[in-house]
């Protein structure tokens, strides 16, 4: 397997910009926006969140490790992952228009519940690709490509999407997401050269369900308390995210303005927040991935989440104050403390996605990697329970639910046996 060069990178990440974009306007912007009056009361907003984001990842977690079992046996003359990226993309276009013309609560959620499984389609098989192309010596460094790539998301995220959305500007913000999915999908698509798996085994639908969620975690002990490890951690993330833009409106704010003047203010503080989130990121995450291949990327993982931690529980002390003030830029604790949880998930993600590669089977990576899912999307889905902490409990207690995840995802870490590199 030749050394990946620049355009390699390009092409093999290209589409995870995409998806960060979708997500990342979605979770914390877009549909934090939508769920609120006249579709939900303003005193259940939270709940009603976390119901829609919980339940559409349910989908997420079904639908990515299936994806992804089924192209590691495709046979397709176009490759095994990117017949799967081409359908998904074609059907995310639908659903996304779906939910820029839903009109209830309950239209809303059957087109996010569409959409994820539309994306998911392209999501499992799309993880595959870097296992796939990449020797194992350059997984590092191709996974730190994956997590600027995702941070660029972020960056366009803060720079377009809650500009649009402070603008009262929704269909745009979805129309411009629609664009990006359709020009990285077909960069990768166009890029990206697959060898067609000459012949596969073929089973009926129910067992390759039931074998796609068959894992043996007697063989693969490590692997299970990664997911174990990266579902509190990434728990604790989404606490702090999905609730951030409420958080800002009813407590940075100034309380006696309007409703709608206050969403236009948080929807700004929310995108110069997420850009400077995607800062921190970008100046941890490939320089991780690059030392992750030098070093123990176990150690790079707790270090994150040490740091993460620290980042949550500071939130507890965030009102919006000016901490510094130089040429006309208000640094406030939000920012600050926001930015120790961007400097925690720029290590995070590229650390942890890199040991991942090194602990599962190769030839299977597109299934491995979708249970990944089950850590990831089932952390959204246990985040889902901060809408009523937020609801009943207040934010005190949503930030020290957040705080309480990352130590219980670090201290899980210890579990881990961190194999050997080997040269290649």
């Amino acid at each position: 397997m030749r050394k990946l060069r620049l355009l390699d990178h390009i092409t093999l990440s290209a589409y995870w910009f995409a998806i960060s974009y979708l997500w990342n306007s979605m979770g914390p912007i877009i549909l934090p926006n939508l769920v609120g009056p006249p579709l939900v009361a303003d005193t259940i907003k939270g709940s009603a969140l976390g119901l829609l984001s919980s339940l559409g990842l349910v989908v997420a977690i079904i639908v990515q490790p299936i994806a992804g079992y089924i192209s590691d046996r495709s046979t397709s003359h176009f490759g095994r992952r990117r017949p799967f990226i081409l359908i998904g993309t074609l059907l995310d276009l639908v659903f996304l228009l779906g939910i820029a013309f839903a009109r209830s609560y309950w239209l809303l959620f059957l087109a996010y519940f569409l959409l994820q499984f539309a994306s998911n389609i392209a999501h499992g098989p799309y993880q595959g690709l870097i296992p796939d192309s990449a020797p194992e010596k350059s997984r590092g460094a191709a996974s730190g490509a994956k997590q600027f790539a995702e941070i660029l998301g972020i960056i366009v995220t803060s720079l377009a999407t809650a500009k649009l959305m402070a603008g009262g500007h929704t269909l745009l913000a979805i129309l411009l997401i629609m664009f990006v999915l359709t020009l990285t999908m077909l960069i990768t698509v166009a890029g990206v050269n697959e060898t067609p798996l000459e012949q596969s085994i073929r089973t009926p639908l129910r067992e390759t369900i039931l074998n796609t969620f068959r894992i043996d975690f007697r063989r693969y002990p490590d692997y299970f308390w990664l997911l174990v490890s990266r579902l509190f951690i990434v728990t604790g993330m989404n606490l702090v995210r999905n609730y951030a833009l409420y958080f800002i409106a009813d407590v940075v704010i100034e309380p006696g303005l309007p409703a709608a003047q206050r969403m236009t203010q948080a929807n700004e503080i929310t995108g110069n927040l997420l850009a400077i989130l995607a800062v921190f990121i970008a100046l941890t995450a490939v320089p991780t991935g690059i030392i992750a291949d030098r070093t123990s990327k176990k150690l790079l993982v707790v270090v994150s989440g040490i740091v993460g931690g620290i980042g949550a529980f500071l939130m507890l002390f965030a009102h919006g104050r000016t901490l510094l003030s130089f040429g006309g830029l208000q640094i406030t604790d939000i920012l600050v403390f926001g930015s120790i949880v961007g400097l925690s998930a720029g290590m995070f993600l590229s650390a942890n996605w890199a040991l991942a590669t090194d602990l599962i089977p190769k030839e299977e990576g597109g299934r491995f990697l979708g249970i990944s899912n089950l850590a990831t999307a089932g952390a959204g889905v246990v985040a889902g329970i901060g809408g009523p902490i937020r609801d009943f409990l207040g934010y005190n207690a949503l930030f020290l639910s957040a705080t309480l995840c990352y130590a219980l995802g670090t201290a899980v870490l210890a579990k881990i046996r961190e194999p050997k590199q080997q040269n290649s």
